[in-house]
């Protein structure tokens, strides 16, 4: 069943990754400065669907802005004591007292630090009602989060076939909100950056409503994509390529990827091969032109291979370009066939980069009127 089929119970703009960092680094920096004139902190919550990257993005922020980074899965809580920690006798005011020992994930370091609580709504009803307090004060029990720890959670979506327990807007409102959507371009530029194998990147590209949001996942596609790198020639291993694409993804998929093996579509050109070609009109232009220009153009792969080499450029800002490579690019981005508006946004995303190199295509005269018509 397609999560397309089910009344998805989610809060918070629906965004894309960038879209996503963005917003939890603007909530960070409210909340540091709230801690600092002694204000309380608001939690944030992103929601999505399973494997579209929600933990991955909180890590990867962390790691990348000097966070201290701690996980918690509230899922495997068992007892309460798992939450709050286990009671101990102390002294207080020569008064002996019951306290609590905090667990083991609780931090004890100052920070700047982000624990995540990952699939919150998977826990039971009982520990969401005991991790209330910790949203609303940060602290449980006898203890407290240190200086500068933010907490950030996820969660799935409620209202389908999701096995979540339903939190109420008591609960809801302790949180900020926002839901990650599945961007296929913003896909493709973190999997091209990660070395994710090309013809996976391909296929996504070409068909990115194979991404169903059951068995064929972001997460799913990466790990299909990592078990076949090795094999060089797909065609000639097709039985193995099932198998694993069986092991990993949906049937729908499966047929489809052993459809673009069958009809050589995983061997669409690389940006490489486009940059550095020695002869751009038979070796790309031709090319291109017989593998597009079939009963019906297929804008599709024109739109896979573009994306590709738009990417590529992005990701290598710092690294300078060829006199050839420049002329070869010009020389795509003015091919006849390329639809307007994929011309536009090419030439838009590249005058936009970083790479004065890159940027100088808007001095071309054909190319400049893109971005003042939206057209050549």
């Amino acid at each position: 069943m397609s999560q397309h089929t089910h009344n998805y119970i989610q809060y918070g703009t629906p965004c894309n990754a960038e879209e996503v960092i963005q917003f939890l680094a603007h909530t960070l920096n409210v909340n540091t400065k709230a801690e600092a004139t002694g204000r309380l902190k608001t939690p944030l919550c992103i929601w999505g669907t399973h494997g579209i990257g929600k933990t991955q993005i909180v890590e990867h922020y962390a790691k990348q802005n000097g966070y201290a980074f701690r996980y918690i899965a509230p899922a495997q809580f068992e007892e309460m004591g798992d939450l709050i920690g286990m009671p101990k006798i102390k002294e207080v005011h020569n008064t002996e007292v019951t306290a609590f020992v905090p667990p083991e994930w609780v931090p004890t370091e100052n920070g700047p630090g982000i624990l995540l609580i990952d699939d919150v709504n998977r826990a039971d009803d009982r520990i969401l009602r005991g991790i209330m307090q910790l949203l609303q004060n940060y602290e449980l029990a006898s203890w407290k989060m240190p200086p500068q720890w933010h907490i950030v959670l996820t969660a799935n979506p409620d209202g389908g076939d999701y096995s979540v327990t339903p939190m109420d807007f008591a609960f809801v409102t302790r949180m900020m909100h926002i839901t990650l959507k599945f961007d296929v371009k913003q896909w493709a530029l973190w999997a091209e950056k990660n070395e994710v194998d090309a013809r996976g990147i391909n296929f996504v590209l070409t068909y990115p409503e194979i991404v169903s949001g059951e068995r064929t996942t972001p997460r799913t596609l990466v790990q299909f994509c990592e078990h076949i790198q090795p094999i060089s020639d797909l065609a000639k291993q097709i039985s193995l390529v099932k198998m694993l694409a069986d092991a990993c993804l949906d049937s729908a998929t499966v047929t489809a990827f052993l459809a673009f093996v069958n009809n050589q579509l995983n061997q669409l050109l690389s940006p490489e091969q486009i940059l550095y070609s020695k002869n751009f009109d038979k070796e790309v232009l031709e090319h291109l032109q017989t593998l597009t220009n079939q009963d019906t153009q297929r804008v599709d792969i024109l739109s896979t291979i573009t994306t590709r080499l738009v990417n590529h450029l992005l990701l290598n800002e710092q690294k300078k370009i060829a006199t050839t490579a420049l002329e070869n690019l010009k020389k795509y981005l003015k091919m006849s066939f390329l639809p307007n508006d994929m011309r536009f946004l090419a030439v838009r995303d590249l005058v936009n980069s970083n790479n004065s190199a890159v940027q100088n295509i808007a001095t071309d005269p054909e190319l400049s009127k893109v971005l003042l018509s939206g057209a050549i």
